[in-house]
């Protein structure tokens, strides 16, 4: 298979045959298997939060940060989904992973889910561009297989959402089966759906999933576990990034105008070897003939859900 090749076909968004994604997809779960389900993760390294299927924006986003040939990356999660490029882009982290599987760490977002891709966008993309659901079924089965966080130089703490009032530390996230479809609820769901919040303790999602958590928890895990940052995704940040806690907790958003609508910058972190944090802003791509950042029109209304 030769990855190179699939991957300029991927930037150019041209289509991918069903048996070139069904074996990409079993070759990145033979690879993710022997994965842990924290990842350990060198410096410099730069993190990433959501993308949701913007192909045109996750290109610039490796544009702005040196590439994944030259610089090492962690993803947040939440590849898929809203976006109209959600095969290609979840299909190009897939080969960048395979091509570079040192440079370039996958971490499950709260969409890499077979319900949730079935109401906000994946589903019917598969079902538009292949006329059947194998390809939908296979990148599920690849989800499946996604670590649940990172750690980054036993220091710093990736996850996709936020914290579980059944994990107290780190290496409890590394006793969970994570080879299998979400949760509803536990410490798995948690840690995909929750978010920081100025509350006084946990408290119940209006998510519907995961709890909010405060100053509090963040303070007592971060001292728990010996580590001094946790890196997360999960919610729109106008800005692009938002530091939280007295800088205990950084929320990373890279989708800029999200939903082809919210008219938001993004960002990427970059940790350096002295655990020193650079961010990169940058703008969504203008549409050019057709292609890029730009509103398309689906055969679906799309449901809306915390953004």
């Amino acid at each position: 298979m030769d990855l190179d090749k699939i991957i300029s076909l991927i930037r150019q968004g041209k289509h991918i045959h069903e048996e070139t994604v069904y074996t990409l997809c079993l070759n990145a779960q033979e690879l993710l298997i022997n994965e842990a389900n924290v990842s350990k993760v060198d410096t410099p390294v730069t993190i990433c939060g959501d993308i949701h299927g913007q192909l045109h924006d996750l290109l610039t986003l490796f544009d702005k940060s040196g590439g994944v040939e030259n610089s090492r990356y962690i993803f947040l999660g939440d590849f898929v989904d809203r976006g109209f490029y959600s095969l290609e882009s979840f299909l190009l982290l897939l080969c960048y992973k395979l091509r570079y599987p040192d440079r370039i760490s996958l971490i499950r977002g709260n969409h890499e889910t077979r319900q949730i891709t079935k109401v906000y966008g994946f589903y019917d993309e598969i079902m538009r561009k292949y006329g059947n659901s194998n390809v939908w079924r296979y990148c599920c089965e690849v989800f499946d297989y996604l670590s649940l966080g990172a750690v980054i130089d036993n220091k710093i703490f990736c996850v996709h959402g936020g914290l579980s009032p059944d994990i107290n530390t780190i290496d409890e996230i590394r006793d969970i089966d994570r080879k299998q479809e979400v949760p509803h609820e536990g410490a798995m769901c948690d840690l995909l759906w929750s978010d920081p919040d100025e509350v006084m303790t946990w408290s119940l999602s209006p998510r519907g999933a995961g709890f909010l958590f405060g100053k509090n928890e963040v303070d007592n895990f971060l001292y728990k576990n010996d580590i001094e940052l946790i890196t997360r995704a999960h919610q729109l940040v106008m800005e692009g990034y938002k530091e939280m806690f007295d800088g205990g907790l950084v929320t990373v958003w890279s989708a800029p105008n999200y939903c082809y609508r919210c008219g938001n910058v993004a960002a990427v972190l970059r940790i350096e070897d002295d655990l020193s944090r650079n961010y990169t802003i940058f703008d969504a791509v203008q549409a050019q003939n057709g292609v890029g950042n730009a509103i398309i029109p689906t055969k679906k209304v799309q449901m809306d859900y915390f953004l």
